[in-house]
């Protein structure tokens, strides 16, 4: 009988949950049935009644399942630190985002920037052009997607710069990764991983979610551009 964990995700953990399913299949006959979303979209999904075995979110955003009783305390696991990051079009100039003052420069010389509206990454983003003084002309000509890869913008030559978590720019090809946002500027997001509470798979659930935290998994987290 095909058996299946049926997994939530946020979508910094895509490019790590795709590497990881064909080889945790492999080992324990489980197949992992993964969708992926920002954070903010998976949370109204789950207030909204929609199933799952296994959640993956912010941190923020779990501790509000568990609060909420959808998730079960005992069960979560925190899985990787992930950092914003800045990418191009392949090929392309890369700017000097080193220090504060080159990020603003950098970012006003753009033709366009795109940002997530609701992911991590885009409230990050909003909240530091605001600290930079530069959020009016930055949103004149941005480029804001709703959810998404921003990374896509740049293929299609809609934006110069692309903001989004750097396990998320790299699962866009294309593109080349400047780096992070100086970290003095940016607090990293952490990801965790619990059991829903109504999941009538307790113990597939568990067994994944020691798998997903175990060292094994530690370097395709850092491949996939997420720090174990």
């Amino acid at each position: 009988m095909d058996q299946a964990v049926r997994v939530l995700s946020t979508l910094a953990l895509k490019g790590a949950v795709h590497n990881l399913a064909g080889q945790y299949e492999a080992a324990s006959g489980i197949r992992i049935d993964a969708d992926f979303a920002p954070t903010l979209a998976l949370l109204e999904r789950l207030r909204g009644g929609e199933g799952a075995d296994v959640v993956i979110l912010t941190r923020e955003g779990l501790d509000d399942m568990i609060r909420e009783r959808r998730v079960v305390a005992g069960s979560c696991v925190d899985l990787a630190r992930s950092y914003v990051g800045i990418a191009v079009k392949a090929g392309a100039a890369h700017p000097d985002i080193a220090t504060g003052p080159a990020l603003r420069t950098a970012l006003l010389a753009a033709r366009s920037v795109a940002y997530s509206r609701i992911g991590a990454s885009g409230i990050l983003f909003a909240q530091l052009i605001e600290r930079l003084g530069i959020a009016s002309e930055i949103n004149a000509r941005a480029t804001i997607i709703p959810q998404g890869f921003t990374a896509e913008r740049l293929v299609t030559g809609e934006a110069d710069l692309a903001i989004q978590q750097i396990s998320e720019l790299k699962q866009v090809g294309g593109i080349d990764v400047v780096g992070p946002i100086p970290r003095e500027l940016q607090t990293p997001a952490v990801f965790s991983a619990g059991r829903m509470a109504a999941s009538s798979l307790t113990e597939l659930s568990d067994r994944l979610l020691r798998f997903l935290a175990s060292g094994e998994v530690a370097p395709v987290l850092r491949a996939s551009g997420l720090e174990p």
